[in-house]
């Protein structure tokens, strides 16, 4: 079975989350093309650009300007940017903020593991599903 290699924006204030991202991506050999922003206004300008469009967005929820949830109510009241998957990769198991995540239509809401072999894993299971799936393009 086939996949596409996809373009992923990561939006993350953290820098140690950045590498572990790209080291997970790396390791499980995938080559999707990783795109990465430090907040979301950055992820706005960047989303601005149409030849940047990414296929699968990754969220943080806690960042500094622009955090996760409002991003994403910016983000779904786009015309085009609405439709493209978003998954919250994120430490808050906060009930609030994963109802308040769904509520706006996230893709889905990852929790980050402690261990880096769990982390690996959901990585792997992650971008595996959004490679097999039919996108749509913005």
């Amino acid at each position: 079975m086939g996949s596409n290699k996809l373009k992923v924006l990561l939006i993350e204030d953290d820098a140690i989350e950045v590498m572990k991202l790209k080291r997970a991506i790396k390791k499980l050999e995938m080559q999707h093309h990783l795109i990465e922003a430090k907040n979301g206004e950055e992820a706005l300008t960047i989303l601005k650009d149409e030849n940047v469009v990414p296929d699968i967005i990754f969220l943080d929820l806690n960042m500094p300007r622009i955090n996760g949830i409002e991003f994403l109510k910016i983000l779904k009241e786009d015309e085009v940017l609405r439709y493209l998957p978003t998954i919250i990769l994120t430490t808050s198991s906060n009930r609030k903020d994963v109802l308040e995540c769904y509520k706006h239509g996230v893709a889905g809401y990852i929790l980050k593991p402690l261990k880096y072999e769990d982390y690996v894993q959901k990585i792997e299971r992650t971008l595996n599903y959004w490679s097999q799936n039919e996108l749509i393009k913005a």
